[in-house]
């Protein structure tokens, strides 16, 4: 076995023109589909664990003067927080579904260009 001839190879096949294939277009199709998606859920994830946190110092009086009122705020604002954690993973599966909608005439006609060609 001639390992220069491989390693000649590979090094050509990294410095040489790469013809952008469909199964490489069908990816970022993909990929383009899910994103939205994907981008939303983990910021409005984010954002309401930093929520439910902000209202348990509040209620524990870590960060506050503490008393009754700014139990109840923390209170309010944890319950707030949690509905968003829990509203999460709905508004992703419905972005997730219309951004698909938007693309499965493009992804589907490209699959079964893919599929033809192989057949």
């Amino acid at each position: 076995m001639n390992t220069d001839k491989i390693y000649a190879e590979a090094i050509v096949n990294e410095y040489s023109k790469k013809s952008a294939s469909k199964v490489v277009a069908l990816r970022k199709l993909d990929r383009k589909a899910k994103l939205p998606a994907q981008i939303f859920t983990y910021c409005f994830g984010i954002v309401s664990a930093l929520v439910v946190g902000t209202g348990m110092c509040l209620s524990m009086g870590v960060i506050g003067p503490g008393g009754a009122l700014f139990t109840a705020a923390g209170i309010v604002l944890g319950i707030i927080g949690f509905a968003g954690v829990a509203a999460n993973y709905p508004l992703y599966k419905r972005i997730l579904q219309n951004s698909k909608e938007k693309y499965a005439g493009d992804i589907i006609s490209l699959a079964s260009e893919i599929a033809g060609e192989e057949n």
